[in-house]
């Protein structure tokens, strides 16, 4: 993860973002080479390589600093550097959803709204947040959102011709490898979905670095309409990556109105107590 990450930077860089001379010599590979890179991070050429082949061993902040200067790296990217570098070993052991999280999806019956696990599944959401999201799947449905977004054609739908989502997603999926290396059932969603989209494995090889804590997106709701909403990934204490996502639109604006019929229902007493539905497992219909 750390290699693949240094190459992928050091590979967008020219010798003359970074000061040096560039005689116009043949490049077998794009940015700049691994001697050039070390020269300018002040560490041994032997020693960069083996960071990039992942086997560096211990890397120190000071170096990591030094890299990160090298490289041009922004906050976020000079973040996730540190994050690859000092993770540790994750285990895949089942995910289950706090009784109480059940019951805060209960009381967010105006907005749309779901909670989503550290592998990007689908624990549970309210009845606004499956109406918005997925209104052609069954509502106790499980889905890995990332496949779903990449794979199912209904739900790509609802977000247009938006590069920036499908970029977020795979960000998204980054950060979450980066914290998490040796997670087995991540490594082998990620496997699956390089297989299975060719889109996803493009972004994927470019190896993305973004935040993805709140995001203002246009939505095309088969029922609702255009909408433009904000959704809020919000991290739930003591819970080992699990988020809530809320939804929310512009008060007073058309887009809240017209969220205000998603998965509206005129007896709130219909639901007796199951608005929000959690089950271990779920085979999506997918179109590919």
């Amino acid at each position: 993860m750390l290699g693949d990450f240094l190459r992928t930077r050091r590979a967008r860089l020219r010798p003359a973002d970074v000061g040096l001379r560039d005689y116009g010599e043949f490049r077998r590979v794009p940015g700049l080479r691994r001697e050039e890179l070390a020269r300018l991070a002040g560490v041994s050429p032997g020693y960069y390589t083996r960071l990039e082949q992942d086997q560096g061993g211990n890397v120190s902040d000071s170096v990591l600093e030094a890299l990160a200067r090298a490289l041009r790296l922004d906050d976020e990217e000079r973040t996730y550097l540190h994050t690859l570098a000092n993770a540790k070993t994750a285990t895949s052991a089942p995910e289950r959803l706090a009784p109480r999280h059940r019951i805060l999806l209960e009381t967010l019956d105006s907005v749309p709204a779901l909670i989503l696990g550290r592998h990007v599944d689908v624990l549970a959401w309210n009845r606004r947040g499956h109406a918005l999201l997925t209104p052609h799947l069954e509502f106790d449905a499980r889905p890995n959102w990332a496949r779903l977004f990449f794979l199912d054609r209904e739900v790509r739908a609802l977000f247009g011709e938006s590069a920036d989502k499908a970029r977020d997603t795979v960000a998204d999926l980054r950060q979450i490898a980066g914290r998490r290396p040796g997670d087995a059932v991540l490594a082998a969603l990620i496997e699956d979905l390089r297989e299975s989209s060719a889109e996803f494995d493009r972004l994927w090889s470019a190896h993305p670095v973004r935040a993805c804590a709140h995001h203002t997106r246009t939505y095309h709701h088969p029922h609702a309409g255009r909408l433009t909403l904000t959704d809020e990934l919000l991290p739930l204490p003591d819970e080992d990556g699990q988020r809530l996502v809320v939804f929310y639109a512009e008060p007073g604006s058309a887009s809240a109105a017209a969220l205000a019929g998603v998965g509206a229902t005129p007896a709130r007493a219909e639901f007796r107590g199951e608005r929000v539905a959690v089950v271990e497992s779920f085979s999506p219909k997918i179109e590919r």
